[in-house]
């Protein structure tokens, strides 16, 4: 039976644990901070580079692994006869799934190679990927495999809170003058990411509107308490919180499995401070 082998981006959220215990190859992004460039999770943790994006100078920036990187892993996955799934971050988010694909028609292995992209990032990537890993490890095959993920994928939900603009306003996606008024009016905005492309679904102002956004994501959570059996929480500084708020989950059902993490550089680069998001998805 041929082994198959399964490839994901730094981007991702899993715990060391489960990537040792899934033999699941992470192929980390690279971070710039004021000219420095650092190997993402490797040269800085998650919790440095946040540490490091309050105090730089301009705003970090963040890039997909060379096509290179790629050729090197997917030659050496490949190598004796496995097959490979590889499940990438969004599209709309990052060029990382077009070098990964442009590597395996490169090395001329893409009958090997399969290429997912998840439409999300973070822990809704990461319910995709161990999905695949588990598959792989049971023996099922490469489209039984690609089946189970499409099925998670087509079943995600993603509800983003960015409490701070500062980032998005550096980054340029909010003019000076709108970002000083909404900085003033303390604007928060709610994201979501249907079929990978990330919309604003409402704004608001200050805790009340957070507050708002919790209780309707919470009211959906326990709407659907035994179709949803993990939960991930991920956010940029603000731990407590979210602890909190992965309480009030296991509260409507002790059963769902939360995993409460710091986000990768990517979305913290764009989220900026106090950012978090929910993420999960219907087991139908």
């Amino acid at each position: 039976m041929t082994k198959i082998k399964v490839v994901t981006d730094s981007s991702v959220q899993l715990t060391d644990e489960e990537i040792e215990k899934y033999d699941i190859t992470v192929v980390p992004l690279t971070i710039t901070i004021d000219g420095h460039n650092f190997v993402d999770g490797e040269d800085l943790s998650r919790a440095q580079f946040v540490k490091r994006m309050n105090t730089a100078k301009t705003l970090p920036k963040t890039s997909q692994p060379a096509i290179g990187k790629f050729e090197e892993i997917f030659k050496e996955l490949t190598k004796d006869g496995s097959e490979v799934i590889g499940i990438f971050l969004a599209r709309s988010l990052s060029g990382t799934i077009e070098a990964a694909r442009q590597a395996s028609q490169l090395i001329g292995e893409e009958n090997k190679i399969k290429i997912i992209d998840s439409e999300l990032t973070d822990r809704a990537e990461g319910f995709q990927v161990l999905a695949a890993a588990k598959d792989a490890q049971a023996g099922k095959s490469m489209d039984q495999i690609i089946e189970h993920v499409k099925k998670i994928r087509d079943n995600q939900v993603l509800e983003m809170m960015v409490v701070n603009l500062d980032n998005i306003i550096k980054g340029g996606r909010l003019g000076p003058l709108a970002g000083k008024i909404a900085t003033l009016l303390n604007i928060r905005i709610a994201l979501t990411m249907p079929h990978g492309e990330l919309n604003i679904s409402k704004k608001g102002r200050g805790k009340k509107f957070s507050k708002n956004f919790d209780q309707r994501v919470l009211n959906d959570i326990k709407a659907h308490k035994d179709e949803i059996k993990e939960v991930g929480i991920s956010y940029v500084n603000t731990p407590e919180e979210c602890e909190e708020l992965a309480n009030k989950i296991r509260e409507i059902n002790p059963n769902i499995d939360v995993l409460v993490q710091q986000t990768s550089p990517i979305i913290a680069t764009h989220a900026g401070n106090d950012a978090y998001a929910i993420l999960y998805y219907l087991d139908k």
